[in-house]
């Protein structure tokens, strides 16, 4: 929408931090390119026999905890598959699939660092894993690919909850309906974006809302609320096919935003979705990261600068 790109150039160096940002800006410096240094390995302790010796229970992980993305090809190949299976299994649900779509956040910015690393992880996945591995890698490349300068300050924004993944399903695919557009778009360009409404707050250059209109654009194609998600995606959708969708996606993807760099993302981010919607379930769980001249610094929810 012609003004907003300051906002995508500047959230893309902002949320490249792993994958794609909250402002296609934000997706070049998401990338957490924090380095993990392995710990050392402590010398296990003797182990003293007992007649009778107790089972022990494991105790399920802290899905609150922050993951960590592993530091060695072999060992991110295993993440990659336990997270690919974790999102396709309807049982994993609440905290658990939030801290499973921020590991493969983390997992697949990771290995952009380490671009020398692929072959071998690609080897160590199931052939059945590897297109969308690839897609996802393919999109967070093309957000690198914008430029802009690291903030000076912290944004002015609040970090919300996005909405329950059954909810913005059926905003998308009302809106793709529509207006005649696959849905995978409009779920695309909201991750890359705000996250899925993650953030709350006005862009450097004025755009507002989840999908992150100028006011006078939304003028003239939005209807209701800005800030609501349903009003904001059929908004998308109607900007969209006023742009040239679906005959043209390339041309209304580039209308959104005018970065032929923003536009093989959001593509790409769709193929792998279109290929399997449970990739939506992965997406939906990546963070807000903001660059600093001390590297990504990760929002949480319930973070506020206003």
């Amino acid at each position: 929408m012609g003004g907003r790109r300051s906002l995508v150039v500047a959230l893309a160096a902002l949320l490249v931090a792993c994958g794609a940002s909250g402002q296609a800006a934000a997706e070049r410096s998401a990338t957490p390119t924090i380095h993990y240094t392995p710990e050392p390995t402590a010398t296990p302790s003797p182990v003293v026999a007992t007649a009778n010796p107790s089972p022990t229970a494991t105790p399920p992980p802290d899905w609150n905890a922050l993951p960590v993305a592993a530091n060695d090809p072999a060992a991110l190949a295993n993440q990659i598959v336990m997270v690919e299976a974790a999102l396709r299994d309807p049982s994993v649900q609440g905290p658990q699939l939030t801290y499973m779509g921020h590991l493969q956040q983390l997992v697949y910015s990771r290995l952009q660092d380490y671009p020398e690393w692929k072959d071998t992880v690609l080897a160590g996945l199931p052939q059945g894993q590897r297109d969308a591995v690839l897609g996802t890698l393919e999109a967070g490349k093309q957000l690198r690919m914008l430029q802009g300068p690291v903030p000076s300050r912290l944004p002015d924004w609040k970090i919300v909850a996005p909405a329950p993944i059954p909810e913005l399903l059926s905003y998308y695919k009302e809106a793709g309906a529509t207006f005649g557009i696959d849905w995978q778009y409009l779920a695309a360009i909201h991750l890359v974006e705000t996250r899925m409404g993650r953030i709350r707050g006005l862009s450097s250059a004025g755009a507002q809302g989840p999908m992150q209109f100028m006011p006078a654009t939304w003028a003239q194609y939005g209807t209701g609320d800005i800030n609501d998600n349903h009003d904001a995606i059929l908004g998308a959708a109607r900007y969209l096919k006023a742009a040239g969708a679906p005959g043209n996606m390339q041309r209304a993807l580039f209308a959104y935003n005018h970065s032929q760099a923003y536009v093989n993302a959001l593509l790409d981010y769709a193929d792998v979705m279109r290929a399997d919607q449970n990739a939506y379930r992965g997406y939906w769980g990546w963070q807000v990261y903001y660059p600093t001249k001390d590297g990504p610094v990760l929002l949480p929810t319930g973070w506020t600068n206003q």
